[in-house]
């Protein structure tokens, strides 16, 4: 079955012919390529574009080693599009195969293959789409090399909903295999669990981790895998550079320096392997400095890091909301509320309590907490309080695993199940 992965294919839709370079980002094999050569292809045909005026090139293919040199590129696409009364469709997948080795040592030294993407830009008649699967030296440069004339789409492994249009049985069995082995695309199509779990595994150790330690030079292998299970241990948990390597000190009685463990997070963040989400002091409308949390691009690279032995279901489910909310476009902090209050001596006391999320999107604003369940009066009273202590009118909501019917308290505090949550993409507004 074909996942139409309609929010993306929309994306791409709504951004034709605007006069820029649209980039698609995202983790390998999360269906970069799918979303451009197939799907986006297809609505191309649909609208009656010749299939002569789409130029589909995959540069991570071998068969097109050759034109991985920039000059070459641009010869190659600026012949094929030389028909001035044409508009042509340039569909370049994995574009950092044109990024040659010395360019890559030297971060400062300009890319010939921005340039191209430029000059090709200034075509009348050519609409380009690129695809690439790391950050430093992609999306970064939307902003700078492409000088305003990048547009970037970041493209996530399959949402819960995205995975259900695959899966054959119910939402229940269905949540089960997908908190353990998450979204990426192929895991659809493994019938076993060993299948499932040895393609996870073999993608993270010959796939992510060999490009980030030969991209970024690192001598230390070791380290980096010891750094990933610290964060896959501690993902949505709040933490920071010192503690890492204090963690490092005691567990695997190693002297790893802050500048490494700070370097070595934005490897991984910039391969889309994790991101890192800032706190923020709701009532103060200011950001608070480290400790933050990092969360994972997939839940199941997670669980493949873990050997799949620490498969806490309600750290896993918050992991889980808070790429929903990221593939619904919305950017997010972890919330500080801060309350001051007397005790009986009269001295003042500062508390804080901690929201999980502040989704922002625009003008709408939305305060989410992932409650795994709600046994007793005081649980529910323990999760509601950070949101009654926020003191605006912005819709404030707790996601619950249980199967309940939404409903709003007085403190207009809405209660929401998860299935509810992730299946219905209007569930902000219930």
């Amino acid at each position: 079955m074909e996942i139409k992965r309609e929010k993306y294919l929309n994306d791409l839709v709504i951004r034709m012919n605007n006069g820029l370079i649209k980039v698609v980002t995202g983790i390998r094999r999360c269906g970069k390529s799918y979303l451009i050569f197939n799907l986006f292809y297809k609505y191309l045909l649909s609208v009656k574009v010749e299939e002569s005026c789409i130029i589909r090139l995959a540069l991570d293919d071998d068969l097109n080693e050759n034109l991985r040199e920039p000059s070459a590129l641009s010869a190659y696409i600026r012949s094929a599009v030389a028909d001035t009364g044409k508009n042509y469709y340039i569909l370049l997948d994995e574009i950092q195969f044109a990024i040659s080795d010395d360019e890559l040592k030297n971060p400062d030294k300009p890319k010939k293959i921005y340039s191209v993407l430029n000059g090709l830009l200034r075509l009348p008649n050519v609409d380009i789409y690129v695809t690439g699967s790391n950050s430093r030296f992609l999306s970064t440069d939307v902003m700078t090399e492409f000088r305003g004339r990048g547009d970037e789409i970041h493209i996530l492994p399959f949402t819960f909903s995205e995975f259900m249009q695959g899966y054959s049985g119910d939402i229940y069995h269905g949540w089960a295999e997908y908190t353990v082995y998450g979204g990426l695309p192929l895991i659809l199509s493994m019938q076993t669990d060993e299948q499932k779990s040895n393609y996870l595994q073999h993608l993270l150790k010959e796939t992510y981790l060999k490009d980030i330690i030969a991209r970024n030079k690192i001598g230390k292998s070791q380290e980096l895998n010891d750094l990933m299970l610290i964060l896959a241990s501690a993902a949505g948990s709040l933490t920071n550079p010192t503690k890492i390597v204090q963690t490092f000190k005691s567990i695997v009685n190693s002297s790893i320096s802050i500048n490494t463990v700070l370097n070595y997070i934005d490897y991984l963040k910039d391969a889309f392997i994790l991101t890192e989400v800032n706190r923020y002091d709701i009532k103060g409308r200011k950001y608070i400095g480290s400790p933050n949390k990092y969360y994972f691009e997939d839940i199941g690279l997670r669980n493949s890091l873990l050997n799949f032995r620490q498969t806490e279901e309600n750290h896993i489910m918050e992991n889980i909301i808070y790429n929903e909310l990221r593939f619904r476009g919305y950017n997010i902090d972890v919330g500080i509320v801060e309350k001051r209050t007397k005790d009986a001596s009269g001295k003042e006391k500062r508390n804080r309590y901690e929201v999980d999320f502040v989704a922002t999107q625009g003008s709408k604003k939305y305060y989410l907490q992932s409650a795994f369940a709600l046994p007793s009066s005081e649980k529910e009273q323990q999760e509601k309080l950070s949101l009654q202590n926020i003191g605006d009118n912005f819709k404030k909501i707790i996601v619950v695993k249980d199967v309940i019917k939404p409903q709003r308290d007085n403190d207009g505090i809405t209660t929401i199940g998860l299935f509810d949550f992730l299946l219905n993409g209007s569930s902000l507004e219930l």
